[in-house]
C-alpha cells in the first residue's frame, strides 16, 4: 500500500450542510393546527392551476369536436317533424345562439366561437357559485 492523500470532495461555502436540513425553515409559513386549512396565501399556480388546466382541456374538445356536430336535427325536433308537429311549435323567447352558431360567422369557427362563449359563460357561472358558498361557508365557521 501507498500512502497517498486522500482527495478530499470540494465543498460549496454555500450549500446547506447536513446539520441545516434538520432546521425548520425560518421562511416557511408556520403550520395550520391539525384540522383546520392554512391561511397562508398559496402561489398563483397552486391555486389557479386547476382551473387553467380544465380550461385547456375543455377549449381543446371544444375546437376538435365542434366542427364534428352534426347537422340533422336532434331527436326531438326530428320525431316533430315525423309527426308532423313541428310547424306548431313557437320559437324561444329569444336565442343566444341560434342552431349553435355565430350570426356573420360561417361553417364549424362559428359552431367553435358559439361553444367556446358557452365554456366561458358555465366557467363563470361555476366561479361565481363557488365563491358564493364559499363565502357563505367561511360566514357560518
Amino acid at each position: 500500500m501507498t500512502d497517498q492523500p486522500t482527495a478530499s470532495p470540494a465543498v460549496d461555502p454555500g450549500a446547506a450542510s447536513p446539520d441545516d436540513a434538520a432546521a425548520p425553515d425560518q421562511d416557511a409559513p408556520p403550520a395550520a393546527p391539525a384540522g383546520r386549512a392554512s391561511t397562508a396565501p398559496r402561489p398563483f399556480l397552486r391555486r389557479w392551476g386547476w382551473l387553467i388546466v380544465g380550461l385547456v382541456i375543455v377549449t381543446a374538445i371544444v375546437v376538435v369536436l365542434a366542427p364534428l356536430a352534426s347537422p340533422d336535427p336532434d331527436g326531438l325536433e326530428s320525431v316533430a317533424g315525423q309527426q308532423g308537429w313541428l310547424g306548431t311549435a313557437r320559437d324561444a323567447l329569444y336565442q343566444i345562439f341560434p342552431d349553435y352558431t355565430i350570426p356573420g360567422l360561417d361553417g364549424s369557427a362559428s359552431t367553435i366561437v358559439s361553444g367556446l362563449i358557452g365554456v366561458g359563460i358555465v366557467f363563470l357561472l361555476m366561479l361565481g357559485l363557488g365563491w358564493l358558498l364559499r363565502r357563505r361557508s367561511a360566514s357560518r365557521a
